[in-house]
């Protein structure tokens, strides 16, 4: 085996993605897709990194891993070692590794991209994390108590970074999770063949053995009150995420047989927990709306229950198209159909109201938005039908709206329903913090881990001013 002590091993020896289980194989069920390097492996494709002086793969991390320390480490086969550096500046770096596109951030900043494949740091992230699990190396107890109580709502990956950071420094935390099982979309929402649940649960019982409280089927607002929450406690972290739909926007969308993204794949995730109505899509054909992970989740999902057809209809080309790369390569290898540069105009239906066909025109692009991403226009006389018996809707989220009550009305939301905070990541309303799709709307695990990371320091220099 080449070790890091060769200069030129980037070039001496390519990228090996770890193995993928063959797709007519893994479109049957809905386990994990990927397997773990061997130890060999692993070490090989560590020793490629050439541990630049700069480490762009560190600036393009959400939260800056120290991404060439355990990367040195594994190389040269200490992967406990590296397994605590990975560890030091993320809350669930097994689960990030697995859901974060690292091409569009670490690994396509590696310095390797100019000459070479860059070095695959999400798949040695989860070799070294689940070796460090396997060898009993990951492990938690309650810390001294320092007397404050914290309630943290919503189980997702800001809420559990922030509850476990806090967990770290003495506080008492209760986590308020409104679905039956805790672990927010990580559970219920992110289909099993990304992520199997087994891991996050297994994460969860770390912080539980840390001295966390997770109260599931409580709905704050509902159940309990924001001033209950705020009497009982310290201070609040709202941390419920972004999981209000966007509208189709066309007529016909009301037509039976048209389904928001995510109640389909929380079904499919949770089945009968979920207490959604189940969308049979055997030997149906499934037309998905929309062009991100959601997407493609909702297309992968479709064929695992059978649909006869799974098609993607998304409004700009593949190069503009705001999903992981390597999502859309595992849809397609699992037979799902993309239509790019193609926009719904309706959806129309039977006489008994059931959808039959999804009307669409063909689209170009022109000059460049305000994002910087050129403006799909409709091309005049492209009309054209596509057969279908279901429509998913994958437009993306935004902040669910806050209670309509007295108390809730003290918190500031922007003009898309977004918490407003400030540096320390403090609501408009004293003690109450908020993170993560809240504040950000749909974004990215990595940055919710991080605003989670962030809002503990917050909500610590907070109490510890207020206590002096």
């Amino acid at each position: 085996m080449i070790t890091c002590s060769s200069k030129y091993t980037w070039f001496e020896i390519p990228r090996h993605d770890p193995p993928k289980r063959p797709a007519l194989q893994r479109a049957h069920d809905f386990r994990e897709i990927y397997n773990l390097y061997d130890e060999d492996t692993v070490r090989e494709q560590a020793s490629r990194c050439i541990q630049c002086g700069m480490p762009f793969c560190t600036v393009g991390c959400p939260l800056q891993n120290r991404i060439p320390e355990w990367i040195r480490l594994a190389a040269e086969g200490e992967f406990l070692e590296a397994s605590a550096i990975s560890c030091s500046t993320s809350n669930l770096p097994e689960i990030c590794s697995r859901l974060c596109p690292q091409e569009r951030l670490c690994e396509g900043m590696c310095t390797l991209n100019t000459h070479a494949d860059p070095v695959p740091i999400g798949a040695i992230e989860r070799y070294i994390n689940e070796y460090a699990f396997a060898h009993g190396a990951v492990d938690a107890y309650p810390v001294m108590p320092n007397g404050k109580r914290v309630a943290v709502v919503g189980s997702g990956p800001a809420g559990i970074a922030c509850a476990d950071e806090l967990a770290k420094l003495g506080y008492a935390v209760t986590v308020f999770e409104s679905l039956p099982i805790a672990g927010g979309l990580l559970v219920n929402g992110i289909p099993s063949f990304k992520i199997e649940k087994n891991l996050v649960e297994r994460r969860l019982e770390v912080m539980r053995r840390r001295g966390v409280v997770f109260r599931t089927q409580v709905a704050v607002g509902h159940d309990i009150s924001l001033g209950e929450l705020l009497h009982e406690f310290d201070a609040l972290f709202l941390g419920m995420g972004a999981q209000r739909p966007k509208p189709l926007g066309a007529p016909g969308e009301d037509l039976s047989g048209v389904h928001h993204a995510l109640p389909f794949l929380i079904q499919k995730n949770v089945g009968a927990v979920s207490n959604l109505p189940d969308v049979d899509v055997e030997g149906r054909r499934v037309v998905v709306v929309g062009g991100g992970d959601t997407a493609m989740d909702c297309l992968r999902t479709a064929l695992r229950s059978g649909a006869r057809d799974a098609i993607c209809v998304y409004r700009r080309d593949l190069a503009n198209m705001p999903g992981s790369r390597k999502e859309y390569h595992n849809a397609l290898e699992e037979g799902a159909t993309f239509l790019f540069l193609t926009n719904p105009l309706a959806v129309e239906g039977n006489a008994e109201g059931h959808v039959t066909q999804l009307r669409c025109i063909r689209m170009e692009l022109g000059a460049p938005d305000s994002s910087g991403r050129r403006s799909p226009r409709k091309v005049p006389g492209s009309e054209f039908v596509i057969p279908a018996d279901i429509v998913l809707v994958a437009y993306g989220f935004d902040p669910e709206p806050l209670p309509e009550d007295a108390d809730w009305r003290s918190i500031a939301v922007n003009d898309w329903g977004g918490v407003v905070v400030d540096e320390n990541l403090m609501t408009s309303r004293p003690k109450v913090f908020s993170g993560g799709d809240q504040v950000r709307g749909a974004n990215l695990v990595a940055y919710a881990v991080k605003d989670g990371r962030r809002a503990a320091r917050g909500i610590h220099r907070h109490l510890t001013k207020q206590s002096r």
